[in-house]
């Protein structure tokens, strides 16, 4: 037996405390208070910004997150100004907000861009400047505040991750802006909360928990604590991801799906990902493609494409039932989860133009994952990519 893959080095800090169970949400006010930054004042409550998007506000999820942290003591400031994909408007708009109300612990409620938001609104309104000043890793030079992260979806991992994802509303680019700092101290996985996601968001967040395994399982930069995560969450996640469809009151399959992507987040977190996410972000960016579609439209064709350099860890995630091929087996699950999600496999079926494949390369190239795929790639192999898809 090899035991390379199982000594690599790595450095294993987790950061968050993670609280799992149906009903969780009803902690809330318990935890905040736990990691409050001075002692609970009843003539003067602690200020805490609940960060959440409309829908969040229209499911009910924000006004009982306000009575939780309320019946707890504490000052509550709504900012529901969160749309996907948060630009640098959505942030600045969420920092002034803040200041104004003194705020003094952070709550991201909601999906991926509502945390990724809170995160953002923390860089700046603890370190100032903008956010392309932090886009990076490590940029943040203060403390920032106490950080409470709650997902409603199950696909982002975003409370299991250290980086908020922040679009320049000019160019589209996101940047990546990453450091310690901005970890949330507690994360909170409430399995009831994800009931409410419409079935596209279901199948479109879940298809991108499943993207986070197996890149972040094979990509440069992985380690045995990530492969751990990303091996666990596929077993959830493969096994949960058709249930969940065929039966969305199914709360042990969401609590699945739920957990599946925070280890998932998890393996991301002490990893990176790859070619795949590196393809995503122009078809968000240039064809509004939703990310965690944009992400799975590439994602068999970018496993194919690796095939020669992490053939060997592919046949490990199909608990080596594929001695040959197993890079194709796992293709065709992908492709297989899609086809139940009832989401066209092509390009073309999601207003991607053929002509655009050339730009998309080239912006794919510049993508930070693009540099951890297992197999080098540049902009003839993303073109390809992005034809081939077509």
């Amino acid at each position: 037996m090899d035991l390379t893959a199982d000594t690599l080095p790595f450095d294993f800090r987790p950061a968050t405390r993670v609280v799992f169970g149906r009903g969780a949400i009803d902690r809330l006010g318990e935890l905040t208070l736990s990691i409050a930054p001075r002692e609970r004042d009843s003539a003067d409550p602690l200020r805490v910004l609940l960060v959440c998007d409309p829908g969040i506000v229209a499911a009910g999820h924000a006004q009982h997150g306000v009575d939780v942290l309320a019946k707890a003591g504490l000052r509550v400031f709504l900012f529901d100004g969160v749309e996907e994909n948060p630009t640098t408007e959505h942030v600045d708009r969420g920092v002034a907000f803040a200041r104004e109300n003194d705020i003094e612990l952070i709550v991201g409620l909601g999906g991926g861009s509502s945390m990724d938001c809170a995160k953002g609104v923390n860089f700046l309104f603890t370190g100032g400047g903008k956010m392309a000043d932090y886009w990076g890793v490590g940029k943040a030079s203060q403390p920032m505040l106490p950080f409470i992260a709650v997902p409603t979806t199950a696909g982002t991992g975003s409370e299991a991750q250290s980086f908020a994802l922040i679009a320049d509303p000019q160019t589209h680019q996101k940047m990546a802006c990453g450091d310690r700092k901005a970890a949330a101290r507690i994360a909170l996985l409430d399995p009831d909360l994800t009931l409410t996601q419409p079935q596209e968001v279901t199948a479109a967040t879940g298809l991108d928990a499943i993207a986070h395994v197996l890149e972040s399982y094979v990509c440069t930069s992985a380690n045995p604590v990530s492969r751990m995560y990303a091996a666990h969450a596929w077993r959830m996640l493969s096994t949960g991801f058709e249930r969940v469809l065929a039966r969305p009151d199914d709360v042990d399959a969401r609590a699945a799906m739920l957990l599946g992507a925070h280890f998932a987040g998890a393996s991301i977190e002490n990893s990176m990902l790859g070619a795949a996410h590196a393809c995503a972000n122009p078809l968000t960016a240039r064809h509004n493609v939703t990310h965690g579609l944009a992400v799975s439209l590439m994602l068999p064709h970018v496993i194919r494409f690796n095939a020669p350099s992490a053939e060997e860890h592919y046949t490990a995630l199909t608990n080596g039932s594929a001695e040959r091929g197993a890079a194709d087996v796992l293709a065709r699950m992908v492709e297989r989860f899609m086809n139940l999600a009832r989401v066209s496999s092509r390009l073309r079926d999601h207003g991607v133009p053929r002509e655009s494949a050339a730009e998309l390369a080239t912006m794919a190239a510049k993508q930070w994952t693009a540099q951890f795929n297992p197999r080098p790639i540049g902009e003839p192999e993303f073109q390809e990519l992005f034809e081939v898809a077509w």
